[in-house]
Order: C-alpha cells, then sequence, then structure tokens
C-alpha cells in the first residue's frame, strides 16, 4: 500500500480523510499545515507515493506546497482538495503539476476513490454540470 502525506489544517477533516485512507491499508503521516509538510517531506526526502494537500491554510497552503513539493520531489504525485471556489481556480495553471482537485465536502468514498486514481495515475472527466 501507498505511504501517504497529508496537508489539512481543519483537524477534523484531517483525522477523517486519514482514517479513510487508513481503511484502504495505506499509512499516512498528516500535518496541520504547508510549512509542516513541507518539512516533513524534505525530512523523509520525498518518499511518499502521494501527496493530499488542502489549498487554504495557514502558514503555508496548498498551492505554495505544492510548488515546492514539485520542485524538489517531482516523482510525487499531488492531489489538492478545497471547499472553495475561488481556491480550485487558484489551482488552474497548475495542471503540469497536481494530478486533480477534490471538492469539499466529499465523502468516505469520494475521497478514497480520488486517492485510488491519483496513486493509478487515473484521470476522471468530470460529470458534466446541469442546471435547471
Amino acid at each position: 500500500m501507498a505511504h501517504i502525506l497529508v496537508a489539512e489544517d481543519d483537524e477534523a477533516v484531517r483525522s477523517f480523510v486519514k482514517r479513510a485512507l487508513e481503511l484502504d491499508g495505506h499509512t499516512v503521516i498528516a500535518e496541520e499545515d504547508g510549512a509542516a509538510a513541507a518539512e516533513r517531506l524534505a525530512a523523509e526526502d520525498g518518499a511518499f507515493d502521494l501527496i493530499l494537500s488542502d489549498i487554504k491554510m495557514p502558514v503555508m497552503d496548498g498551492i505554495a506546497f505544492a510548488l515546492i513539493a514539485a520542485r524538489d520531489h517531482p516523482h510525487v504525485p499531488i492531489l489538492l482538495m478545497t471547499g472553495f471556489a475561488d481556491q480550485r481556480e487558484r489551482a488552474n495553471g497548475l495542471e503540469a503539476l497536481i494530478h486533480d482537485v477534490v471538492t469539499k465536502p466529499f465523502s468516505l468514498a469520494d475521497i478514497r476513490r480520488a486517492v485510488a486514481d491519483a496513486l493509478q495515475g487515473v484521470v476522471r472527466e468530470e460529470a458534466p454540470r446541469r442546471y435547471a
């Protein structure tokens, strides 16, 4: 199974994601912001199979963390998550660096599927939105 680094400032979400991924047998290291995650990534010399990071966090946000991670460890896939539409827009233009952006709130099945896809290099097309 995979060794995954999670960066998420919300303790409840961080705990939920960690438990969800551990259900699939992954080893998960969870940090509370991008700066702490960047330090952990450097300390472990990029020895992760996946990075999963929130975009909006204090100290260092997920975009800054993703840029550092991609520069220093380009072999590690990056999956971002956010509950803010404007933050999702900030990830535009980073397609070469990140695998995907997962929109919060997400279910247990959603996050497990997104991580499985990222680990396997699968890119799913988003279903077209229908407006009434």
